[in-house]
């Protein structure tokens, strides 16, 4: 039961993006009063922005990843051969 209970309190970004949708998808069929979109707006402000963060985020985690993964595959560069080293060849 305890299980079930932390699961029912989490809220996940996906959670944000689906309020961020409802919202966009009442307002359009026009389910809000007109004394109730002012809140309605700053709440969805709130959203929009903070998944926008949220998405930046992660894209730039995803880019120094990937970075870290191109940089520990690709061989150290060599030094160029000394006149003494050439000389020896």
């Amino acid at each position: 039961m305890a299980e079930e209970q932390k699961q029912a309190e989490e809220l996940t970004i996906t959670d944000l993006a689906l309020a961020r949708a409802v919202i966009e998808t009442a307002t359009d069929r026009g389910t809000f009063k007109a004394n109730e979109l002012a809140q309605v707006g700053a709440l969805y402000n709130k959203l929009d922005s903070f998944l926008k963060q949220v998405e930046e985020q992660a894209k730039a985690a995803k880019e120094g990843q990937e970075a870290a993964q191109a940089a520990a595959t690709t061989p150290p560069p060599t030094a160029p051969a000394t006149e003494k080293e050439a000389d020896n060849a």
